[in-house]
C-alpha cells in the first residue's frame, strides 16, 4: 500500500515538474525579447537626441511625439516583460545574508510559501485590478459596445491601449512562471530532486528516475 502511494506521488510530481519545464521553455525566449527591445530603445532614444539637436540646428522637425512616445512605450515593455524572465532565471532580489546559512530544503520551504502566499496572489489581484482599465483603453464602454481606443493626447501621438496591455500581459506571465519556481520549491522541499539546488539558481530540475 505504501509502495503504491509512492508511485502514484512520484507520477504527480513528474506530471508536476513537466508542466512546470513547459512554462520555463515558454518564458525562456523573453530573454531574447528583450534583448532586441533594449536595442530598439537605444537605437529610438539616439535618433530622438540627434534628431533634436540637428533639427534646431537646421530649423527643421525631425522628431516627433510619436516617436518620443515609442520610446518609453519600448522601455515600459522591457520593464514589465523582465519580471517573470527574472523570475525564471533566479536573479531577483533576496536576503542573502540570511540564505547563506540554510540548506537546501530550507530555502525551498521558504520559497514555496512566500511564492503560494505572496506572488501568486499578487499576480492574481494585478490582474483584476487592471483589466477593466484596460478594456476601457481599447474601448469597451459601460454599456458593454466598443468605442474608440485611447490615444495619446498628444499631437501625433500613439495608442495608449497597447502598452496598458502590456501591464496584463506582464502580470499573468509572472503568474505563470511563480506556479512553475512553487512546482520546484516543493519538489525540492519534500525530497524528489535529492541533491539538485533549489530554484534559487537557474539549474534544470533532474527529472524522478
Amino acid at each position: 500500500m505504501g509502495i503504491g502511494k509512492d508511485v502514484l506521488s512520484s507520477g504527480v510530481v513528474r506530471r508536476l515538474l513537466q508542466m512546470s519545464r513547459a512554462i520555463d521553455a515558454w518564458i525562456e525566449p523573453i530573454g531574447k525579447v528583450l534583448n532586441g527591445l533594449v536595442l530598439i530603445t537605444i537605437a529610438v532614444g539616439f535618433y530622438n537626441v540627434v534628431a533634436r539637436y540637428i533639427g534646431r540646428f537646421l530649423g527643421m522637425q525631425l522628431s516627433s511625439n510619436a516617436l518620443i512616445e515609442l520610446q518609453w512605450y519600448l522601455f515600459s515593455a522591457m520593464f514589465l516583460l523582465s519580471f517573470p524572465y527574472i523570475l525564471k532565471r533566479g536573479a531577483n532580489v533576496r536576503v542573502d545574508f540570511l540564505e547563506v546559512r540554510w540548506g537546501e530544503q530550507r530555502k525551498a520551504l521558504i520559497g514555496f510559501w512566500g511564492t503560494t502566499l505572496f506572488l501568486i496572489p499578487f499576480c492574481m489581484l494585478g490582474i483584476w485590478a487592471t483589466i477593466d482599465p484596460v478594456l476601457q483603453s481599447w474601448g469597451l464602454l459601460p454599456d458593454g459596445t466598443w468605442g474608440t481606443w485611447e490615444v495619446s493626447p498628444d499631437a501625433n501621438g500613439l495608442p495608449r491601449a497597447p502598452i496598458k496591455s502590456m501591464i496584463v500581459v506582464s502580470f499573468a506571465l509572472l503568474g505563470l512562471q511563480a506556479i512553475s519556481q512553487a512546482i520546484k520549491y516543493w519538489a525540492v522541499w519534500q525530497g524528489y530532486t535529492e541533491g539538485a539546488p533549489s530554484p534559487l539558481a537557474a539549474v534544470e530540475l533532474p527529472p524522478l528516475e
